[in-house]
């Protein structure tokens, strides 16, 4: 008997950008293209995160 029991499989992971199969050496990317992408978003402002108003910003 052993001792571990059998863990489920989690389905496979996919890429956030074209949902291929993700490659362990881009994770969590399928490619070089789709990491390449990924950053060129968040550089140009395409992604945005939240964030909380502040009425103090400039505390004079």
């Amino acid at each position: 008997m052993t001792d571990q029991a059998e863990k489920p499989q989690s389905p496979p992971r996919r890429c956030p950008i074209c949902g291929k199969p993700v490659e362990q050496a881009f994770r969590p990317f399928c490619s070089p293209r789709c990491r390449d992408v990924d950053l060129n978003r968040w550089l140009s402002g395409s992604y945005v995160v939240p964030g909380r108003e502040d009425d103090d910003e400039d505390p004079e």
